[in-house]
């Protein structure tokens, strides 16, 4: 009965059975495989037999089990059989073959099955006792492992690819998903339009199409094959070529169609591609894989899977695999291509809403650095303002997107209306956010539907406003960090200004100002909240604007020099201003009487100074209008005191000042009216005109455009004295 087992065991069994004596060697052995001759094997060592990739480490666990040590029970190893070509995949199982009188099952003479010790039974083998051999199970799990490792890698690409919206990072990640376990070499290449935000080509792709080599990967064995060969340097990643024509990979972009392609040095197309050649030969690749990646008949780029050495050459069940991995690879690049066009568009919004050049200032030399990222949001300013003053507004949008391109063009547009009606800072902060608001129930009015109803909107802003007479910036802010102030001896402090509500926040809170009295060249630097964000960046902020003997450009980009290496801003924005004054021989200041003579004497004054600065008779004539025009307004409805001044710079500023904070008003008098013109006759004369309103009262004031030579004073020929004493 035991012989007639045994026979049948070994002849019908689906399990490959193999006896080896003590020295390993093969005695006795079932047939493998179909096709397979078994009698070559006998006499051969287990690990020659099957030609194991890592015999030393197999024959160990073996000779452990002779040992006694135990059963060795389903252990994977590879290796490769005679007849069968590839790698294979062998589950093995190994039991020591004791005499009859031991002890069987693996379990050492002198143990009993319990584990609780003692001495060997009468008869037992001890636990010297030599074995006969092994009985070895080999069943070949080739097509399960290869199915295993199929599933693996589909599952490797579903987690790693798609989950960055850059292409670059997203071709990475679908290369380190398939090499090295499903492939030995992978290069993905991306039609070169597609990584600009283009919409890709329909199939099928033209002949010569630049590709943009996006990512590749190769094994290690693959490159130490290339090492040795000619150690030439492969091609890196970053390159452009042309889609070469009569090759496997232009007919996958023509048919749209994933194919398998064997390899081989003799291969008729290789000749038309050298590039490809000559990576065929340097890695030992002996079969290809061709992917178009499409996505609704759009050709992406094309992904080459390639297998080397010794490897197992692909089959129809890795192309299934390939064409899955290459639909998955193409929708994560397109989501990406379309987020990277959105993000070119809103940058180029942007820009188009951010001044274009530096605007030159009274008495305020100013220099901006704006960090590109993925927020377009952020947005700098300066305006000039009547009486010599300059507004400096810093502001950023939260979010991503055309959207946040779109809604600080809307408040920058708002903040330039206001800044033009002389109002104070935090009054132009509280109308801003006025405008916020309705912007918001704008957007919560939205259809359900639209993804605009949901995102919430957030921003902050800074504005600031600089008076070279009296050397003053008064700061409003709504959440927004405080500026910095370096004054001329380098200290570095935060201007003291409360912080308001941020401007689409549900907060109702007043807008309070803060306002300093500055040294001649002091330094003020507005900046986005990113920028002084994390581990010391205010202070490396403030230590590199300490810095002296620089420009104001040189120390925005020392700043942007000093950031961490590993910082990635989402975007931020700096604007730098150093304050002076005005030069004395450009201004004139006089207290005139509140009579009916201030007039006449306003007129000679203002001929005697523009005559000075050697103005055209034409603006002396239009500003003597304009000045007696303003100084009887003030007398008729104005109150003490009285007080005239002329600015030249790159227009000329007339400014009447009169307790009173009754605004005149311009209309248009009737044929029978005898007054009502003055205002009129001012707005034709004047560019600009307009009232502002202080502490002490009111100030009427109007700006004249000059011509070129007019904008250039020659010297005064003699002393200009002003006048502070009534006239």
């Amino acid at each position: 009965m035991d012989a007639a087992a045994l026979a049948t065991l070994f002849a019908q069994s689906a399990v490959g059975l193999v006896v080896l004596d003590p020295k390993l060697r093969l005695v006795r052995v079932n047939s493998l495989a179909e096709g397979e001759e078994t009698g070559e094997y006998i006499g051969r060592r287990f690990t020659d037999a099957f030609r194991l990739d890592d015999p030393d480490g197999c024959e160990q666990l073996m000779k452990g089990v002779l040992r006694g040590e135990g059963p060795v029970r389903d252990h994977l190893v590879r290796g490769r059989l005679r007849r069968i070509p590839g790698d294979r995949v062998f589950l093995v199982s190994a039991y020591r073959l004791d005499d009859p009188g031991g002890r069987r099952g693996g379990t050492p003479a002198g143990t009993p099955e319990d584990g609780s010790g003692g001495a060997p039974e009468d008869g037992a083998a001890g636990p010297d006792a030599p074995a006969l051999g092994l009985l070895t199970a080999v069943v070949d799990v080739t097509e399960r492992e290869r199915a295993r490792t199929r599933e693996a890698t589909l599952a490797a690409v579903r987690d790693a690819v798609g989950g960055s919206l850059d292409v670059a990072a997203t071709c990475r990640s679908f290369i380190d998903a398939l090499v090295p376990d499903f492939a030995d070499l992978a290069v993905i290449e991306v039609v070169d339009d597609v990584l600009r935000g283009a919409d890709p080509p329909v199939g099928p792709l033209p002949p010569r199409t630049p590709l943009h080599r996006a990512a590749s990967g190769r094994c290690d064995a693959v490159r130490d094959t290339a090492e040795a060969g000619s150690g030439s340097r492969e091609c890196p990643d970053g390159a452009t070529r042309r889609l070469p024509v009569r090759t496997p990979y232009a007919l996958a972009a023509a048919d749209l169609r994933a194919r398998l392609v064997p390899l081989r040095p003799d291969t008729s197309w290789l000749a038309t591609d050298p590039e490809g050649a000559r990576a065929v030969a340097e890695t030992g690749a002996h079969s290809l894989i061709v992917v178009p990646l499409t996505l609704r008949g759009a050709v992406l780029g094309l992904v080459s899977l390639y297998r080397c050495g010794a490897a197992e050459p692909f089959d129809d069940e890795d192309v299934s695999l390939a064409g899955a991995v290459g639909t998955r690879a193409a929708l994560s690049i397109d989501n990406a291509r379309r987020y990277e066009r959105e993000h070119v568009i809103a940058s180029t919004v942007q820009r188009r809403l951010l001044p274009q050049a530096e605007r030159q200032q009274a008495a305020v030399d100013t220099a901006h650095v704006l960090l590109p990222g993925r927020d377009s949001g952020c947005w700098f300013d300066t305006i000039a303002l009547s009486g010599a003053r300059t507004a400096l507004v810093v502001g950023d949008v939260a979010g991503q997107g055309l959207q946040s391109a779109i809604v600080m063009g809307q408040l920058r547009t708002v903040i330039q209306a206001l800044a033009g009606l002389d109002l104070e800072p935090e009054e132009v902060l509280a109308r801003l956010k006025d405008t916020a608001d309705r912007l918001a129930h704008e957007r919560a009015a939205l259809p359900t539907g639209d993804p605009l109803q949901g995102e919430p909107l957030s921003a902050g802003c800074v504005y600031g406003v600089y008076d070279p007479f009296t050397r003053t910036c008064t700061v409003a802010r709504a959440g927004h960090p405080a500026p910095l102030i370096v004054g001329p001896d380098g200290r570095a402090v935060a201007l003291d200004a409360p912080e308001g509500p941020g401007l689409f926040s549900a907060d109702s809170a007043l807008f309070a100002p803060g306002s300093v009295t500055l040294e001649e060249g002091s330094l003020l630097a507005f900046c986005t909240a990113d920028l002084l964000s994390g581990d010391r960046a205010a202070e490396r902020v403030t230590d590199t604007l300490a810095r002296p003997g620089r420009s104001l450009q040189q120390l925005g980009d020392d700043i942007v020099y000093a950031l961490p290496g590993d910082t990635r801003s989402a975007g931020a924005a700096l604007l730098l201003a150093r304050t002076g004054t005005v030069s004395d021989h450009l201004v004139a200041t006089w207290d005139l009487a509140q009579d009916r003579t201030a007039p006449a004497t306003a007129r000679g004054l203002v001929r005697d100074r523009l005559q000075d600065w050697g103005l055209d008779e034409d603006t002396v004539e239009s500003t003597e209008l304009i000045v007696s025009e303003l100084v009887t307004n003030a007398v008729s409805y104005g109150t003490p005191p009285l007080r005239l001044r002329l600015l030249l710079d790159s227009t000329l500023t007339c400014e009447v000042h009169d307790g009173s904070t009754a605004a005149p008003h311009l209309r248009h008098a009737r044929t029978v009216d005898e007054g009502g013109r003055g205002l009129f006759i001012v707005s034709r004369l004047a560019s600009h005109w307009g009232a502002r309103h202080g502490p002490d009262g009111k100030v009427l004031w109007t700006e004249q455009e000059l011509s070129g030579d007019d904008s250039e004073p020659s010297p005064p020929a003699r002393p200009a004295p002003e006048s502070k004493a009534p006239v």
